[in-house]
């Protein structure tokens, strides 16, 4: 029963605080070892490249997961309130909604003001891929995508191996999802992120495809296009270079009527909607809506899970 005051809790804090400062948040000092494992990375080889990229992986996993572990059984033998805050608090530190939500929508209203320049800066805390070249359309495009795609790696995933594994194994998630968007499957060594990047896909693979149904779900919800939901995401999920963000993406598209497009790799959906600023809106209050189904179906599953265990 302690795991829901945990997730109840946790869910509390995003929703009232948000983000903590860039300086003490866990995920930039993930970064920061990242960064530090890259500098001594073999500079050529394939499989020297591979091998190394693997192992720092699950060093690190260890190094941020191990204390966690270590530091919940410690508060579990002070007292259930110690367990239930300091879980609750390392449990929020491995998702966000509220900074997802407050990134799209001062996306949302710069372009409602027509400062073209200004979205194109603020884009990059949403997406990789270069903005400075970006129109309004595909801004309101890109930033629709970023909002569907992370309620599956920001929300959906963490708490799904929360359910699993408890609270380390949210922060496990974490690592090797920050290993993934930091060094992926390309740059300045080819190999050094294949392992991350296909144990993110692993890790992804049935969050995402959640994902894509509670959107569909919310659509009928929010009385959007269930049904074309359900159709484009069967139908273009596969068009992505991801195996899994493809799902959350082609629903959001569908369920909103407008077609994604990322410049020279993929498109999603039918042109039926003009990609306005509104746009936004629609798709973040989708987000909202299939986010409060997923947390419905956490407390459902450790409902069951403690009736089933008392």
């Amino acid at each position: 029963m302690e795991l829901l005051f945990v997730l109840l809790l946790a869910l509390a804090m995003d929703v009232l605080f948000g983000e903590p400062p860039r300086a003490t948040h866990p995920v930039v000092w993930i970064g920061k070892v990242i960064s530090f494992w890259e500098r001594f990375a073999p500079a050529q080889g394939p499989r020297s490249q591979l091998v190394y990229g693997g192992g720092v992986v699950v060093l690190t996993i260890f190094i941020f997961a191990a204390p966690v572990y270590f530091l919940l059984i410690y508060a579990s033998q002070i007292s259930s309130i110690a367990y239930v805050i300091g879980g609750a608090l390392l449990l929020k530190l491995s998702f966000s909604l509220r900074e997802l939500r407050r990134a799209a929508l001062a996306i949302e209203l710069i372009l409602t003001k027509d400062n073209l320049r200004e979205a194109q800066a603020m884009m990059s805390t949403l997406v990789s891929r270069d903005t400075q070249s970006l129109e309004k359309p595909e801004i309101v495009s890109a930033t629709v995508e970023s909002v569907a795609e992370n309620v599956s790696d920001s929300f959906v995933a963490p708490l799904f191996y929360f359910l699993l594994l408890g609270v380390p194994g949210a922060v496990a998630y974490r690592v090797v999802n920050t290993f993934d968007a930091m060094i992926g499957y390309h740059g300045k060594y080819e190999y050094l992120g294949k392992f991350a990047a296909r144990l993110d896909d692993v890790l992804n693979f049935i969050p995402a495809r959640v994902s894509g149904l509670l959107l569909v779900i919310a659509a009928y919800l929010c009385k959007r296009d269930g049904k074309r939901a359900w159709r484009v995401m069967l139908r273009d999920h596969g068009k992505t270079e991801s195996p899994n963000a493809g799902w959350p993406m082609s629903a959001m598209a569908g369920a909103l009527r407008v077609r994604l497009e990322k410049r020279g790799c993929y498109t999603l959906g039918n042109t039926n909607n003009p990609l306005s600023p509104q746009v936004i809106l629609s798709g973040m209050k989708l987000v909202e809506v299939a986010a409060l189904l997923w947390v419905s179906v956490c407390l459902i599953v450790g409902v069951t899970y403690f009736v089933l265990i008392a």
